[in-house]
Parts: C-alpha cells; sequence; structure tokens
C-alpha cells in the first residue's frame, strides 16, 4: 500500500510503501462498532452513587433550638427528612461496563481503521515531528502551514518541545504509536505519522 507523504506546507511530496495488511484491510462495520464501544466503556469509572446523610454536603450544626420555636425538632440540615438532604437506603451500585475484546478482534480492528483512514485520504505521512522551542504558538504555527485544523498527529517518540507546546491546542492531539486507540483516531478529521512511527505500527500490529 502507498502512503501520502506530505512536507511542511501540506502538499504531497511522494510516497510510502507501507504493509498492505494493515493499511489495505478491508472495512469492517461492525469490529470497528464494538472496538470503539467498548473503549468508551472502558473508560467508565462506574463510581455513580446516591449520597447518605454523612455523605451530603452540608453544615452539622443544629438549624434552630431545640423547644420554643413551634417549628418542628431538628438536628442538621442534611436529615433525609430535609429537602437536599441524603438518602436513608442511597442506591449504591456495583457496576463495572468493562468490555472485553479479544487481542486478535482489537489487532484487526486496528487495521481496518487505520485503512479506512488511507482511503478516505485523512491520513498523511511527514518525515518528522519537531519544534525548536516548547512554544504553543511555534507548533500552531506549522499546525496552520500544513493546512489542517483537527489533526491527531503520532510519532514514535514524544518529544518534550512538542509534548509541551501541543497540549494547550484545542484540536490537536499527538500520541506515540503504542498509545493510539480507536476513538482518537476517527474522533479527529486528519491523522499524521512520521516515518519512524509507521515503521513501528507496522512492527506492533502486523
Amino acid at each position: 500500500m502507498e502512503l501520502k507523504v506530505i512536507d511542511a506546507k501540506g502538499q504531497v511530496s511522494g510516497s510510502l510503501a507501507a504493509s498492505d495488511a494493515l493499511f489495505a484491510r478491508e472495512y469492517n462495520e461492525a469490529l470497528v462498532h464494538q472496538l470503539v464501544t467498548a473503549f468508551l466503556a472502558n473508560a467508565r469509572s462506574g463510581n455513580r452513587a446516591q449520597l447518605t446523610r454523612a455523605e451530603v454536603k452540608h453544615s452539622t450544626k443544629k438549624p434552630w433550638r431545640q423547644k420554643g420555636t413551634g417549628r418542628a425538632r431538628a438536628g442538621m440540615s442534611s436529615s433525609p427528612l430535609w429537602r437536599g438532604g441524603g438518602r436513608i437506603f442511597p442506591n449504591k451500585p456495583d457496576e463495572n461496563f468493562t468490555q472485553k475484546v479479544n487481542r486478535k478482534m482489537y489487532r484487526a480492528g486496528m487495521a481496518t481503521i487505520l485503512s479506512q483512514l488511507v482511503r478516505d485520504e485523512r491520513l498523511f505521512v511527514i518525515e518528522d515531528l519537531s519544534v525548536a522551542t516548547p512554544k504553543t504558538k511555534a507548533f500552531a504555527e506549522q499546525v496552520k502551514n500544513l493546512g489542517m485544523e483537527q489533526v491527531l498527529f503520532v510519532t514514535k517518540q514524544l518529544d518534550e518541545n512538542v509534548y509541551l507546546s501541543s497540549r494547550n491546542l484545542p484540536n490537536v492531539l499527538v500520541l506515540e504509536a503504542q498509545q493510539i486507540d480507536p476513538y482518537s483516531l476517527l474522533r479527529y478529521k486528519k491523522v499524521v505519522v512520521t516515518k519512524e512511527a509507521v515503521a513501528q505500527l507496522e512492527e506492533q500490529w502486523v
């Protein structure tokens, strides 16, 4: 499979031969859906719960004195009888949202996603990703020169300057080849991979 190589201006400057097993796989919608669903489900913490009177953020001060006001006795505003108070028997479900995806399925799914990105002309290769100073302005200029708005960069090893200069840009994400996930690959409009990262992806997934 030939991948398009672009220069610093975002113009196609050549091509790179890559593995057909990784970049020319047939599309499988059900598998991609399962991968993304499992990834998002595994990101859930599963810790929702109602609060007891001890856990509600209320003062423990007695709202008014015990006798003489004519009102009902009250010890604290977190009482279950009060609006905004804790629950007597709170619902605390023990939820586990994790979904298992077999290793071969995950590998096939990632190859399917990468192949579809190539077919849709959303995946490009660059020589290298580096920035001289850890300045957001410098990296934003590089992204602008490439002519891309929402972009995921994949490198073999994340340079500290690149990390520091890219982390504050809202529509840009830089990941190492071993960190890529199905959701990030599909979420960004363009994916730009360095040549070294392509070699690592082939080693990792083929």
